[in-house]
């Protein structure tokens, strides 16, 4: 028969092993294919992904009548879904937020999501991002792009 004192090591070390388990799968990468969500979010194998660094603000809603079916949404992610459309993402969690979902550094074709939305100005750089993440603000801002003036599309024809 086991003591009270083994028995509480033996509950220490499950719980030890839960928590290192827990630790590991959230640390661990999440790929799949990605679904834009309205406020600029993914969803990736279940899970509902929060880019990390960035914030994207609500923009004017917009529709593109030169797909089909019509995509109408914010302009901000209509421009990630387009740049996704639908491809898998790497996502590397950061974080787990009250609300469930995860703050996750991503990748499509190897370019980082956070990055790309900033250098085309529809995102804007969180407290806490690295300091690349303002000098892509500042850049897209500079030159009025996105959220910043003018449509992305003005730029690529110029």
């Amino acid at each position: 028969m086991k003591t009270a004192k083994q028995m509480a090591m033996a509950l220490s070390a499950i719980s030890f092993a839960i928590a290192s388990a827990q630790w590991a799968m959230a640390q661990s990468e999440i790929s799949s294919f990605a679904f834009v969500q309205q406020d600029g979010s993914l969803k990736v194998s279940g899970y509902l992904i929060r880019l990390y660094g960035i914030y994207v603000p609500p923009t004017e809603e917009t529709c593109y009548t030169f797909v089909r079916p019509v995509p109408c949404g914010p302009r901000a992610s209509l421009a990630l879904d387009f740049k996704l459309s639908g491809d898998f993402v790497h996502c590397v969690p950061r974080a787990t937020n009250a609300d469930g979902s995860i703050t996750a550094s991503c990748r499509h074709d190897d370019e980082d999501l956070s990055a790309w939305m900033l250098q085309r100005g529809w995102a804007v750089a969180l407290p806490d991002a690295p300091p690349e993440y303002f000098a892509l603000e500042r850049i897209a801002q500079s030159k009025g792009i996105g959220i910043w003036g003018i449509p992305i599309g003005a730029i690529r024809h110029k």
